[in-house]
């Protein structure tokens, strides 16, 4: 009887370590900003003297303009860039996806944006969407076009365009994978039939990786909702609030406007958004296996 308590057990104890620190790293400050959110509380108190004000912040958010702009503005923001990156990324990938000389190159360039810090980023693009001496506004000026005030009337779209330079090869690396990665006899078995290249792509291989592209974009959907970094140093949230995010407004209602509690409320706001589609991500992996599932056992069947 030991014996098989200790068996059941074994799971737990090997278990139990990482447990305990994803209690004390993610649970307690978790927890700890809930209840924040809760309370009517700035840097000056401590926790315990801030008073209570229950659902209060969540409510007042709801009628705060700003809130509002900066929900849109994120909104926006996330679902151009996440389609303009697939559309690139998977664009690239089918076209890389062949064995031509230097094509390892390539593909090492198209990741590199990748790899660079986003502070960098933010100071790159800002310096190339300068009014005067930015390499854009030169290169229209050299042509004979009128100058473009990039981070000023068109500080969204130039925002947009700095994240979709760095993420699209994301995009591309794992849509590259799931290209590589697809049997070759239903390849083989469509050129037999006849099918041309466009045929091939649109009936065969984009349904084929469609359960990858669905997860690399909920993926990427997630990580647009936070970024702040590249826009904090490329137009600080401005001019005005065309370019802040959400994630810049919780940062701003905590250091500048000093309403922790606030702060707390709008970052829970983000976190359920999160949540949302990182329980349609797991939902719909959980979908696939099961369908993967009954689809080997017709195969069985068959035979």
């Amino acid at each position: 009887m030991n014996r098989q308590f200790m068996n059941r057990m074994t799971p737990y104890m090997f278990m139990a370590p990482a447990a305990i620190i994803l209690a004390i790293a993610l649970i307690y400050p978790l927890g700890y900003m809930m209840y924040g959110s809760l309370l009517n509380w700035n840097p000056s108190q401590s926790i315990s003297e801030a008073e209570f004000v229950g659902f209060k912040n969540y409510v007042d958010l709801f009628y705060d303009p700003f809130f509002r702009k900066s929900f849109s503005v994120t909104l926006t923001f996330a679902f151009v860039v996440v389609i303009a990156e697939m559309v690139m990324g998977v664009g690239l990938a089918l076209l890389l996806d062949r064995n031509i000389r230097g094509m390892s190159v390539l593909r090492t360039l198209f990741i590199l944006p990748m790899m660079i810090a986003p502070v960098v980023v933010g100071l790159m693009w800002r310096y190339m969407y300068h009014p005067t001496v930015g390499t854009f506004n030169r290169t229209l000026e050299s042509i004979g076009l009128e100058k473009i005030d990039w981070l000023g009337q068109n500080a969204l779209l130039s925002v947009i365009i700095a994240d979709i330079w760095q993420w699209t090869p994301f995009i591309f690396i794992l849509s590259l994978a799931a290209l590589q990665s697809l049997p070759q006899s239903a390849m083989e078995a469509a050129r037999i039939d006849g099918a041309t290249g466009w045929q091939q792509i649109w009936f065969i291989k984009l349904p084929m990786m469609l359960p990858i592209l669905i997860v690399t974009a909920l993926l990427r959907l997630i990580d647009a909702f936070k970024v702040l970094e590249v826009i904090l140093v490329m137009t600080d949230g401005g001019p005005g609030q065309t370019t802040e995010i959400l994630a810049m407004r919780i940062s701003r209602t905590a250091s500048e406007f000093r309403e922790l509690g606030v702060a707390a409320a709008m970052s829970n706001y983000l976190l359920l958004m999160l949540m949302f589609f990182t329980v349609c991500m797991f939902g719909f992996t959980r979908w696939q296996e099961r369908r993967a599932v009954k689809i080997a056992a017709a195969i069985q069947e068959d035979e």
